[in-house]
């Protein structure tokens, strides 16, 4: 605690500064906290994952290809035959899904296709189980 005294003149008692000098307790806290910084280990996020030991054999024949168009109206078509309604459409992908080795499903949507008649296509796969699908034709995209 520091005191204030004056300079001569009336012949009292100095007056008593009640102000807390705060600069020591500020550095002993930027300290304090540069040190728990430094002491904080470093969190690594990974991704634990089981990885094959070998290389696995080549595929003896490559997988078969089904083809699902949708067009710009919305038109689903199964290797170019048109699927009459959401029912023959999960049917389809039932009928993929069952089998042993599953065929590739490409799926190529018109630029123009509603979004809403591509999701239908990916979530009837993802409702039947078919886990080897992808979407074909994405440069048409790029401009």
């Amino acid at each position: 605690m520091g005191m204030n005294v004056s300079s001569g003149g009336g012949g009292g008692e100095p007056e008593v500064m009640v102000d807390i000098n705060t600069t020591p307790l500020i550095d002993v806290m930027l300290v304090l906290l540069i040190m728990l910084i430094i002491t904080i280990p470093i969190q690594m996020h990974s991704v634990k994952m089981n990885l094959p030991v070998d290389n696995p054999p080549p595929p003896s024949a490559p997988p078969p290809v089904v083809q699902v168009d949708v067009n710009a109206n919305g038109l689903v078509k199964w290797n170019g035959a048109p699927v009459a309604d959401d029912a023959d459409l999960a049917r389809h992908m039932s009928a993929v899904a069952a089998e042993a080795d599953q065929p590739e499903i490409h799926l190529l949507p018109n630029r123009l296709a509603p979004y809403r008649s591509v999701a239908s296509v990916l979530a009837s796969a993802q409702r039947a189980g078919a886990t080897k699908i992808g979407l074909v034709g994405n440069e048409q995209y790029l401009q």
